[in-house]
């Protein structure tokens, strides 16, 4: 089974996104973390394709932040494929700039998250 690592600040969401999965046909076993502090050490046990992080103005929730996680997770899992998620109603700049960060290479995904949970999941399993 495929396992994916959601490191998300906003819990409801982030148990949406696993609630789907496991109702899913989708063979894709969902790892959230508590807090951001818990993103490299779950990455290594569980040695995940994708690692979804929210991104919001807020540290540890920041892009610079999430980059730097992202950096520390590519040398423990250096296949692990990394995606970001913002709402980008409410985080323009933030939405700017991980649109930058999919065209600099440093992000496989970007994702919305006004996005339906079905097309979050086929974007993850086409991954």
């Amino acid at each position: 089974m495929r396992k994916i690592v959601v490191d998300m600040q906003n819990f409801l969401f982030a148990d949406s996104i696993a609630t789907a999965f496991r109702n899913s046909d989708y063979e894709i076993d969902v790892i959230r973390t508590e807090s951001p502090k818990d993103t490299v050490e779950l990455c290594q046990v569980y040695k995940p394709f994708v690692l979804i992080m929210e991104v919001t103005g807020y540290i540890p929730w920041n892009l610079c932040e999430r980059l730097k996680l992202r950096d520390e997770v590519k040398k423990m899992c250096p296949h692990c494929k990394i995606a970001l998620i913002v709402d980008s109603n409410t985080e323009r700049q933030a939405a700017i700039e991980i649109r930058d960060a999919k065209k600099n290479g440093f992000i496989v995904q970007f994702f919305y998250g006004s996005m339906t949970a079905e097309y979050l999941m086929d974007q993850i399993y086409a991954m």
